[in-house]
């Protein structure tokens, strides 16, 4: 047990004899072993133990059993009582995850600040049958059968070479001491569910099940690699990151089939299901504008392309129904949009049909001017135009995602739009041969060109 225990670290890679390991250890019969191995191979380790406040008095019995054996191996150790139902109930999930989240943070801190290479955990290929069995049963994609991974980042695994019947073995040849989990037999939990009833039948067919599931795993985890070094490949073709957001375009995905495989792998860094990306590739044969939501972004099926933004830039722009003012004298504007702003009564050569330069007659401003969103309804006449037309077709003809839409603002003079900011002034408020003095808007486009000390007065001074 102790070379194989030796050679699979090796063969694996897990961690070099210089590094110091902290050892997870629950008192369980796994972890026991786990620690008497790394003792026996002389390797440098501590010992944390996480008690989850979970089974009373059978909980703290086993924290002063694992302090127990630390102080006889004479090694660090490391304890902590967590809330566990608390935690779960805050943050809405489940026991299990609430105990993985907890320990993993916690093991985060007893590594960087003690100096730990890595953190060592008991599982061992028993473990890694009954996870693949979980997923598969939760229903999963390619990456959910690749098992429990020997190593992840810090996290080591080295007793994944071995199973449960021989790890008991050992121990009872070591005559090791250890404390047995009573919740363990509970059939309550889908994994003792899964060890207790299904897995041990097909161990009588094939005494050498868990042994042969790892070999197909691995050929699974070398198929995902495959695959994801083509899907990296792909996401490079299709994913565009724009001011506008985060772009797939949707002629693109035509193209690659099955539509629901490729969106998803596409759309997982974003937090979407499976699910909800097939009702997006049902959405491919109707109308744009439909809506799609993670719990962490947005993405919106446009003419051309899925848009994907962070509901977190979303909630920080302002409510459409916000209003700010913009006084007379104000030269510079930083908040909600940046503009900049310049009188002069040199009305001669001004860039009329530049859309992000806004040259308006001064006098037939009405101040305070407005900065608002656009709201059901608008209307104004473009430049060059007779008759007025809505806000919602003007969009329309624009070719304006949802996205643009809710980013644009509009200056508004008395109950006028003036100027949809950065794209079209309203014709009634343009330079005519009769005036006098012009009000000049710049938005942040053309200020961002201009040398970065300049402001307006290098544009028009």
């Amino acid at each position: 047990m102790l070379q194989a225990f030796k050679a699979y670290i090796k063969f694996s890679g897990l961690f070099d004899q210089s590094d110091r390991v902290l050892l997870a250890v629950s008192g369980g019969v796994d972890s026991i072993v786990m620690v008497q191995l790394f003792k026996d191979a002389g390797y440098n380790f501590g010992i944390a133990h996480v008690n989850f406040g979970l089974r009373g008095v059978e909980s703290d019995g086993d924290e002063a059993f694992v302090k127990n054996l630390a102080g006889k191996m004479d090694v660090p150790f490391y304890s902590k009582i967590f809330t566990t139902k608390q935690y779960a109930a805050d943050h809405k999930v489940s026991i299990q995850m609430a105990a993985r989240d907890l320990r993993y943070a916690w093991f985060d801190e007893i590594v960087n600040e003690n100096g730990y290479s890595y953190v060592a955990t008991a599982h061992h290929l028993d473990d890694q049958a009954e996870t693949f069995f979980i997923n598969l049963l939760r229903g999963t994609g390619i990456s959910g059968m690749h098992g429990i991974m020997p190593k992840q980042g810090k996290i080591i695994r080295p007793l994944m070479f071995t199973t449960r019947e021989k790890i008991m073995s050992f121990a009872l040849d070591m005559n090791l001491a250890w404390h047995d989990d009573s919740s363990n037999k509970s059939r309550k939990y889908l994994r003792n569910k899964l060890r207790l009833d299904v897995l041990s039948e097909l161990y009588k067919i094939n005494p050498q099940f868990s042994y042969k599931l790892n070999e197909s795993i691995s050929h699974l985890r070398e198929v995902e690699s495959i695959y994801h070094n083509h899907i990296a490949g792909i996401t490079a073709d299709l994913v565009q990151h724009t001011a506008e957001g985060i772009l797939i375009s949707i002629d693109w995905v035509y193209e690659y089939e099955p539509h629901d495989t490729y969106l998803f792998e596409l759309l997982k860094p974003f937090g979407f299901t499976f699910s909800v990306v097939k009702e997006i590739v049902h959405s491919l044969d109707t109308f744009s504008g439909k809506v799609f939501y993670s719990p962490t972004h947005r993405l919106l099926r446009d003419r051309e392309n899925f848009i994907i933004q962070p509901l977190t830039e979303l909630a920080s722009e302002p409510a459409q129904s916000e209003i700010y003012p913009l006084n007379k004298g104000i030269t510079e504007l930083e908040k909600p949009i940046s503009l900049c702003a310049y009188e002069t009564d040199v009305v001669i050569d001004l860039p009329m049909g530049k859309s992000s330069i806004a040259c308006i007659d001064l006098d037939k401003l009405i101040f305070p001017l407005q900065l608002r969103k656009w709201e059901k309804g608008d209307w104004f006449i473009p430049l060059g135009l007779k008759g007025r037309k809505k806000l919602s077709d003007f969009f329309i003809d624009q070719k304006f995602s949802l996205a643009e839409k809710e980013k644009t603002w509009l200056l508004i003079s008395g109950n006028d739009i003036v100027w949809v900011i950065g794209k079209r002034i309203d014709n009634r408020y343009r330079i005519t041969s009769k005036t006098k003095s012009a009000y000049i808007l710049i938005s942040a486009d053309d200020i961002a060109e201009a040398e970065p000390s300049s402001g307006c007065c290098m544009l028009f001074g």
